[in-house]
């Protein structure tokens, strides 16, 4: 019995590293967006994304002897808006964001996507929210508003207005994921973790097909680009390898566990925009990550076991 108990417990433990890691692959993609931004069309990166992790997802399925559902309506159109949302407006309005704003910035905002959701499911599928949770959405707004107010060196900062609209640029990204969290709760029929991410991955491809040929620039990507380097990074590392560690993980460790996880996607992104992009990190850009870590830990911290969507 005791060897069963501990076995489950280091279970557990790998787990939650697991989660964790997933979260710090999918925070580095905040500052990889920022490389791709700065010489690539954000529609043509998304669809070379999508390109890129397709086939490495449809090798995975190869492994697999999971026969592929039949989808009903309902479904199909329920997919549809998460690929048009979670795939194809998470990565654009991430990308375009983060031309506008720095990427230090874009990271504090990313952390609010639990309290988004929350909201968002409060508005518009009237489920009513507990007092943490209406504590929590005013703690990630509070932060996103003293985000909002500071005024960085002027000798590194962007124009005000430019940083405000990239700041809202992403938040509308973070809306945009959490469009697809909810939408996941209302599929009937059930998905492997590799099917549903082949199937965002395609439904992106074939959605941002066109406005990325439209906007092809006339003389082609440079694919030894630094910008195709952030593109590649961002499929095989944030999308498959994220993918493929969380939902592993997450089938081994508790729900309160994975939400706990999940605080460091910010932390990530943030570390990874000082060191990697060089962005100076200013008090005010601290105190509001500190209230964003703050939102997502509350409702974590009761009695009973939390409910986690």
């Amino acid at each position: 019995m005791e060897q069963t108990i501990r076995d489950h417990r280091k279970e557990q433990r790998n787990g939650q590293l697991m989660c964790v890691l997933a979260m710090v692959l999918v925070g580095s993609t905040v500052p990889a967006s920022k490389l791709i931004g700065q010489t690539m069309d954000p529609f043509v990166a998304t669809a070379l994304r999508h390109a890129a992790a397709l086939p490495v997802l449809l090798i995975g399925l190869l492994w697999q002897s999971t026969a592929w559902p039949r989808l009903c309506r309902h479904d199909q159109i329920v997919l549809l808006l998460q690929a048009a949302a979670g795939s194809v407006g998470y990565t654009v309005l991430l990308i375009l964001g983060v031309q506008m704003a720095s990427a230090a910035d874009a990271s504090v905002v990313t952390g609010t996507l639990p309290a988004v959701a929350a909201l968002m499911s409060f508005v518009f599928l009237g489920e009513r929210p507990r007092l943490r949770t209406v504590a929590s959405i005013g703690l990630a707004t509070m932060g996103v508003v003293l985000l909002a107010l500071a005024t960085p060196d002027a000798g590194t900062a962007v124009p005000a207005e430019h940083r405000f609209l990239g700041m809202s640029l992403v938040l509308g990204a973070v809306a945009c994921e959490a469009v697809f969290i909810l939408g996941q709760g209302r599929l009937k029929t059930a998905l492997t973790p590799l099917q549903m991410s082949i199937l965002m991955s395609a439904g992106g491809l074939v959605l941002c097909a066109g406005p990325a040929a439209v906007r092809w620039p006339e003389g082609g990507v440079l694919w030894h680009s630094t910008a195709m380097a952030g593109v590649l990074y961002y499929a095989w590392v944030g999308t498959v390898g994220g993918f493929v560690l969380w939902y592993a993980g997450a089938a081994r460790t508790s729900a309160a566990g994975a939400a706990l996880a999940t605080a460091f996607l910010p932390l990530s992104a943030f570390a990874l925009s000082a060191w990697w992009l060089a962005e100076p990190i200013h008090s005010m850009q601290w105190l509001a990550m500190s209230f964003v870590l703050a939102a997502m830990a509350l409702p974590l911290l009761r009695g009973k076991r939390p409910h986690v969507r």
